[in-house]
């Protein structure tokens, strides 16, 4: 039977609307804990990873607020994430604000590092995420842990572990992208990442985007990491994030695009964040987070 460890981390330094912090606890009330029992996992649950609260605190840099805190916090869960593989657990991380990627991924890459393979990254987002302290219009590190995990910066976040990158961009995808910062498009461009659009969702429909992104995620790597953003969902389906965006991914491409997850048997850890309880309708986002992580890991309609 296989082990699962859920590891929360109530980061909410990373962006400017409070209520992400409750994420992990939205989650666990959703009954995450218990489903993933239902499908025959041992489930032990780490609890929160200690995060500071942005009453205590200065920014700092405008251009990186709190990155010094951030990084603490990404340090401390990839070394927990990192742990957890050693001892034959799978994590599933739950933020919290998009910026814990970081530390997530670090985890992730370093285990993986250490016994001389490479892994794929599926980042599922509205947006991608990319942005530096030099191209941020908001200062927001939430909005830079993608282009950490490339070695694109901010430096401390990259350098986690002591190298960067973390992975290649060539097993690197963006799914269901649709609000890019005007400065971060040419950092997208130039990355050699893979990026599926919502006009490429459209086009040519989940099952196959979903098919081309598992192709580059596997190809010469042990398998991959899913990073899924709950904004990456449209708003009607998905109230409780805390940057929503009109035209995102339905409920059932949301299923889609996991189910086919599972059925690689390639995931090596997943992680949902930006579930924010305070304004979403009976705790529905975090709901469907959870019904997401379930046919991630194995659940089927059949």
């Amino acid at each position: 039977m296989q082990k699962i460890r859920i590891i929360g981390a109530p980061l909410d330094l990373g962006q400017e609307r409070r209520g992400v912090d409750m994420g992990p606890s939205a989650v666990r009330a959703a009954g995450l804990n218990a489903a993933l029992k239902t499908l025959g996992y041992e489930v032990e649950d780490a609890g929160n990873i200690h995060v500071k609260l942005p009453e205590e605190l200065h920014f700092g840099d405008i251009h990186a607020k709190y990155l010094k805190e951030i990084t603490d916090t990404c340090r401390d869960a990839a070394h927990l994430v990192y742990r957890t593989l050693e001892e034959g657990y799978f994590p599933i991380s739950l933020g919290g604000d998009h910026s814990i990627a970081a530390g997530t991924e670090a985890g992730v890459s370093k285990f993986y590092r250490d016994r001389g393979q490479a892994l794929g990254l599926i980042w599922v987002d509205a947006h991608a995420d990319m942005n530096t302290p030099e191209t941020s219009p908001s200062g927001n590190v939430h909005g830079m842990p993608f282009a950490a995990t490339l070695g694109l910066g901010p430096e401390p976040l990259a350098m986690l572990f002591g190298y960067k990158p973390k992975f290649q961009p060539q097993n690197a995808v963006l799914i269901g992208a649709r609000n890019l910062d005007e400065r971060e498009r040419r950092l997208v461009k130039g990355s050699g990442i893979h990026v599926f659009t919502m006009r490429a969702i459209d086009e040519l429909g989940m099952g196959e985007i979903t098919e081309r992104s598992l192709k580059l995620a596997c190809e010469g790597t042990a398998g991959f990491v899913v990073s899924f953003d709950m904004d990456v969902v449209d708003p009607t389906e998905a109230p409780g994030v805390g940057t929503p965006v009109r035209g995102g991914i339905t409920f059932r491409e949301g299923h889609l695009l996991m189910e086919m997850v599972s059925d690689s048997g390639k995931m090596v850890a997943l992680e949902l964040v930006e579930i924010n309880p305070i304004i979403d309708t009976a705790n529905q986002t975090a709901i469907l987070a959870v019904g997401l992580a379930l046919s991630a890991l194995g659940k089927k309609i059949l």
